[in-house]
């Protein structure tokens, strides 16, 4: 746990004297009026993705080593349940990352101006893309059993392309194009919005609408995905193997 802790802590502090070694007029020649807030709400947020589709596939994967995936198909709950339970862990720890990351930022001065109920809509819209993408994911490791693409590129791509650290508008333009097809690229955007200067839902409204958008897809296409491939593992008896 202590591991855990430091590992939340520490890229806060370490971005924090990054910006404050580029100086306030690089830092804001890029479009950013407070690094320090900027990269607080990124890192505190930045998890929810990246981690909960880490832990999820990550523990399917666990599940097949040990041989214990046919009790979860088996049981009264079903994959569903596995899912739930899977999603239920990563969601807990990573607001457990939010609240220490966020409370960082109040040591290091960042003043929070929350507008409460536009940043629990928006936090809800990305929590609900996140299981899109955590039961594609799934899906993918079901059937592949070893490597898995959409996990690897939210644990890895996700600081880079999303706004975490520095805005997507410093990206060439190609990248800046597939950053905005990402849920958590206009959820960073608007959750600096809501708790940084107190902007409502009708200020955020373009925001929302296009998480509401991705979750229209997102849900569906999990869901969908999520079934088909332990359909397909158990109509093949792959179901565990791995």
């Amino acid at each position: 746990m202590v591991l855990n802790v430091l590992s939340w802590i520490l890229p806060v502090f370490t971005y924090y004297f990054v910006g404050t070694s580029l100086g306030g007029n690089l830092v804001e020649s890029i479009g950013v009026s407070n690094y320090t807030a900027f990269i607080v709400i990124g890192l505190a947020f930045q998890g929810y993705v990246s981690s909960t589709i880490t832990t999820i596939s990550q523990r399917l994967r666990n599940e097949q080593l040990y041989g214990t995936i046919e009790y979860y198909v088996l049981s009264s709950g079903g994959v569903v349940s596995f899912l739930i339970y899977s999603v239920l862990w990563g969601f807990v720890i990573n607001t457990v990352n939010a609240a220490v990351t966020l409370s960082i930022g109040l040591i290091l001065k960042v003043h929070y101006d929350v507008n409460l109920l536009a940043t629990v809509i928006i936090i809800f819209l990305l929590l609900l893309s996140t299981i899109g993408f955590a039961m594609i994911s799934t899906g993918f490791t079901m059937i592949v059993k070893q490597g898995n693409p959409i996990s690897f590129f939210f644990s890895t791509f996700t600081t880079l392309m999303s706004g975490t650290v520095f805005p997507v508008t410093v990206l060439p333009t190609l990248v800046k194009d597939i950053s905005l097809a990402i849920p958590l690229t206009w959820a960073l955007n608007g959750l600096r919005l809501s708790m940084l200067y107190g902007e409502g839902i009708m200020q955020l409204l373009n925001i929302i609408e296009v998480l509401v958008l991705f979750n229209v897809v997102l849900l569906p296409l999990g869901i969908g995905f999520y079934s088909y491939s332990f359909k397909m593992a158990r109509k093949k008896g792959t179901l565990s193997e791995y």
